[in-house]
Parts: structure tokens; C-alpha cells; sequence
């Protein structure tokens, strides 16, 4: 079993791009190695949990997450809620998973 702690839209090299899609998919990067490193990937994420600070960041958040997710039959189960906001008012998305191999 692996647990993510919540991963933030932060680049390489430091910066954060505009754009809530932009951050959600650095994110879902960011989780993709954490679980590589387990031998594990997005098939065996069992619950997402995510926070964006604003209703019009859903949209971009639910594009990464489902790019993240695409090819799968079940969905995991998924939690979504709307935040005041993160340390650096730039970020605008919180991405953190559960994930479960057999």
C-alpha cells in the first residue's frame, strides 16, 4: 500500500504554471514516479483525494485526473473539495492518492 502525501503544481525547475490543468497534470506526474518507485501505477489507485481553491479550477483538475486514469474500467473511489488556499497563492491544486497493489 502507498499513500502520497499531497503533491502541488511545482515544476523542475521551480516555477509554477498558470493554469490549474497545467499544475493537476505536474501533480499526477509527481505520483506517477511515487508510485513507479512502489511498482505500482494508476491502476492500482484505490482513492484520490483533491483541493482547489476555486469552483472554476474543477475543470482542469477533473481533465488531469482523468487523463491519469483513462484506460481504467473502475474508477477509484474520489473525494473533491474547495479550499481557501495553499502556501503560495499561485497554486491553485492539491492532488494526494491511496493506492493498493495485489
Amino acid at each position: 500500500m502507498v499513500r502520497t502525501s499531497g503533491q502541488l503544481g511545482l515544476a523542475g525547475d521551480g516555477t509554477v504554471p498558470a493554469g490549474t490543468r497545467a499544475q493537476a497534470d505536474i501533480c499526477f506526474a509527481n505520483i506517477a514516479a511515487i508510485l513507479a518507485e512502489a511498482g505500482m501505477g494508476a491502476q492500482d489507485v484505490c482513492h484520490v483525494s483533491a483541493y482547489v481553491t476555486d469552483r472554476s479550477h474543477m475543470a482542469g483538475y477533473m481533465e488531469a485526473r482523468d487523463a491519469f486514469l483513462a484506460g481504467r474500467e473502475v474508477l477509484p473511489s474520489s473525494t473533491l473539495m474547495i479550499v481557501s488556499g495553499f502556501t503560495r497563492p499561485e497554486f491553485t491544486v492539491e492532488v494526494e492518492v491511496w493506492a493498493a497493489a495485489p
